[in-house]
């Protein structure tokens, strides 16, 4: 029965947050016009040329996906913050890493999600082949929640804080180079004919370490910030 009503609270979770999508829907649509926008700079900012731009193409998109993912960083806490909501999530019998790994979830769902959809687009505006935009969506598949968890863990320790975005930037932006590192080499490999199987095993296994360790990070460091 416990367990049932967990599922219903951590559902609850997932409905409020696209709740708040539909009454402030700028929110969600900032980071991925973002996204979209530093990708199709670049070909008119360095040259249009196909073989150039498909070199590229690994590291503007996934680079674009990490400052994307940290554009939308700061309200995953800070409303539930601000209208006492985490308060109340801090005190009910379920446990804290569950119900802030729903929260996780539906940050991705709502923003690495759409990146993943949008990506094939701008793979093909690079001039990406077929084999390399594969290679592209699996690791943006397997990285973006893994920069979600990652993300998160930084904005549990700057909830509450005033103009928490640089210390928010400065605290996540080591940790998501491995990401950053492992995401680009895999389409690289793609790109060049050679197996990419291994780069994305390494982020799997990165995923589910995060999935393992990071709620509970998480959970430690909403309660000291919000002195429970």
């Amino acid at each position: 029965m416990k367990s049932h009503s967990l599922f219903r609270v951590c559902y609850q979770l997932l409905l409020g947050e696209w709740q708040m999508v539909l009454r402030s829907p700028q929110e969600t649509i900032n980071p991925i016009i973002f996204f979209v926008i530093v990708v199709s700079l670049f070909p008119l900012a360095i040259t249009p040329s196909a073989k150039t731009l498909s070199m590229l193409a690994p590291g503007v998109i996934w680079v674009a996906a990490l400052l994307s993912t940290l554009l939308s960083l700061n309200r995953l806490f800070q409303q539930d913050y601000d209208d006492g909501t985490l308060e109340q999530l801090l005190l009910t019998p379920y446990p804290l890493p569950v119900l802030a790994s729903a929260k996780v979830i539906s940050h991705w769902l709502l923003s690495g999600l759409p990146l993943i959809i949008v990506s094939p687009l701008l793979a093909m505006m690079l001039s990406l082949s077929l084999h390399s935009t594969i290679a592209l969506i699996l690791s943006l598949l397997i990285g973006t929640p893994l920069l979600s968890f990652i993300g998160a863990i930084g904005s549990a320790l700057t909830v509450g804080l005033r103009s928490s975005g640089v210390l928010l930037t400065l605290l996540i932006l080591p940790l998501y180079i491995p990401v950053l590192i492992f995401g680009t080499s895999a389409v690289m490999a793609a790109g060049m004919g050679m197996p990419y199987v291994g780069h994305l095993a390494v982020l799997g296994a990165m995923l589910v370490l995060a999935l393992t360790l990071a709620p509970f990070a998480i959970a430690a460091s909403l309660r000291i910030c919000v002195n429970y």
